[in-house]
């Protein structure tokens, strides 16, 4: 089957100060944006220059769900958890990410998989996001 991940959305209660930040803290760039007036949800859809897209979604009268402080505690709960992106260096992304306003999940450090370390933000409105970096087999 020839299919390829598209994008991931994530609800927020504040799409103007989401976008905001998105765009600023990963160097994202608005490509669309949507208004269904019938249900009054509002949306952006953010890509980066490597291709990866992240839709954005607010509708009124919303109610915060999971607000998991780490990914174990995120685990508790089925459904959707995080979005992860890969990065070469771990650490000066982490260090960008939490002087931008991101929360600190799980510090920089050894992921399950062999060869990978990983850490955890939140984002404003308390979503997890999973960094990667993957080392080299060459």
């Amino acid at each position: 089957m020839d299919t390829r991940l598209d994008h991931v959305g994530v609800n927020v209660r504040d799409l103007a100060t989401q976008t905001a930040w998105y765009k600023a803290a990963f160097g994202l760039e608005a490509v669309f944006e949507f208004r269904l007036d019938g249900p009054g949800l509002s949306g952006v859809v953010l890509e980066h220059p490597h291709g990866w897209r992240l839709e954005l979604l607010a509708r009124t009268g919303s109610a915060p769900g999971l607000r998991a402080p780490d990914p174990v505690t995120a685990a508790l709960t089925e459904g959707y958890g995080h979005f992860a992106v890969t990065t070469p260096e771990l650490d000066p992304v982490y260090d960008a990410l939490r002087a931008s306003g991101a929360g600190e999940a799980l510090a920089p450090g050894p992921s399950p998989e062999p060869g990978v370390r990983m850490a955890w933000v939140i984002d404003p409105e308390g979503n997890l996001i999973e960094l990667i970096e993957r080392r080299s087999t060459e």
